[in-house]
């Protein structure tokens, strides 16, 4: 066994009991994860949340600067919130939509996006268009272009990796044209962050939403928000501020901090927070190229070695597909086929027609078993999770 990945799995104590091929849904956290974030509440336990948040308030401005080291970016255009859905909220809210506006998007984003597009719509009369497909899957470029050119566009939204298939959107190209025609561009990185590079000036998004606990490996129950300093110098602030985001000026004023910050609220686990750092950095030390390289191969190899296995369907499409492999097996039913995994000891989790309706419908597919590999997994797992998935479709 290469040395590296010998050391990545002895850093991970639930490779020692399980294969994991959830990564999509959360990342086994390694050893300094778990250490900052025990450490952290055995000393709230001992002097006091307040207190020994004040005796660790260096160590919480380092997640700030590991986090912004991640993305290309600054510590002041950083807020940590609870989740990534928590984080794309935040901005989207940061917009006043009128009646006639419109958001534009893809057929392809994360489901609680939609739902927020969707009760936009009911509540302040939005608009919701979607850019057509590239008959190889993935938003269209021209055909985005085509919508912005309509001055109704108030922001593009796009989510990168959607939470149902390996496709990988062309965010950098969106970001070109979005840049061209002078309209505000939201990523969703939440099934990125960790395991494809992120360079936010790149990108030229101005705001940029992930978790933790994918493949970045942090905790569950925390995300951050990448804010740019173009919407900072807007003003941009979101619809319910706090008193961590603002300050209260006057009986009737108030004024929002000069940083991403004002996407906070007060009340925060900072036990999470210091996980996340902690996170941030052994991701930077394997190196998002390297782990992230490893993790799309182990996904190619049991994309191959699914589609080879008799009644198995694939169900990836794109001209990039990232460490998510789903695929549909006849006779069967998503959920059943992840708790028979489960109880063989192999990780994987059910995507269902529900969660992309537009996609899923498109491919013909009710559910799908969703595999998703990371750098701390073994081509021998790979084998035995397609051995084990083959032994079990057949017994229909």
């Amino acid at each position: 066994m290469d040395t590296r990945l010998a050391q990545w799995r002895a850093d991970t104590p639930g490779c020692s009991e399980r294969v994991h091929l959830n990564n999509a849904g959360a990342g086994l956290m390694p050893h300094p994860v778990l250490d900052a974030m025990v450490g952290h509440l055995q000393a709230e336990a001992r002097i006091g949340g307040y207190e020994s948040a004040d005796a660790v308030a260096g160590a919480i401005e380092e997640c700030y600067a590991s986090v912004a080291q991640l993305l290309g970016a600054q510590p002041h255009n950083i807020a940590v919130v609870e989740n990534s859905t928590v984080a794309f909220f935040q901005a989207l809210s940061a917009f006043d939509f009128r009646p006639g506006d419109v958001i534009a998007t893809t057929r392809n984003d994360y489901i609680s996006n939609q739902l927020a597009y969707l009760s936009l719509a009911k509540r302040a009369g939005v608009e919701v268009r979607r850019a057509a497909d590239l008959p190889s899957g993935g938003a269209d470029p021209d055909s985005m272009r085509q919508l912005l050119k309509d001055p109704k566009v108030r922001l593009l939204a796009v989510t990168w990796i959607p939470t149902n298939s390996g496709l990988i959107q062309p965010v950098e190209a969106l970001g070109e044209i979005a840049s061209a025609a002078g309209v505000p561009y939201l990523i969703d990185a939440c099934q990125a962050a960790g395991e494809l590079p992120i360079d936010v000036a790149g990108l030229r998004c101005d705001f940029l939403s992930a978790t933790a606990r994918k493949f970045l490996r942090g905790p569950r129950g925390l995300g951050f928000l990448y804010v740019s300093d173009r919407a900072l110098q807007r003003g941009d602030y979101p619809l319910y501020i706090d008193m961590r985001g603002a300050n209260w000026t006057g009986a009737d004023t108030f004024e929002p901090v000069n940083t991403a910050r004002r996407f906070e609220n007060w009340e925060s686990s900072y036990a999470l927070v210091l996980g996340l750092g902690a996170a941030a950095r052994y991701a930077l030390h394997v190196g998002i190229e390297n782990g992230g390289g490893r993790a799309r191969t182990l996904a190619a190899l049991l994309r191959q070695k699914l589609a080879a296995l008799p009644g198995c369907r694939v169900l990836d499409r794109g001209r990039e597909l990232a460490a998510i492999v789903t695929v549909e097996v006849e006779g069967w039913e998503a959920p059943d086929l992840v708790a028979r995994l489960r109880e063989r000891g192999i990780n994987t989790s059910a995507t269902l027609r529900v969660y992309a309706v537009i996609d899923m419908d498109e491919k013909k597919a009710r559910s799908a078993v969703r595999l998703s590999p990371h750098y701390y997994n073994t081509e021998g797992e790979i084998d035995g999770a397609v051995e084990v998935l083959a032994s079990i479709a057949r017994k229909t």
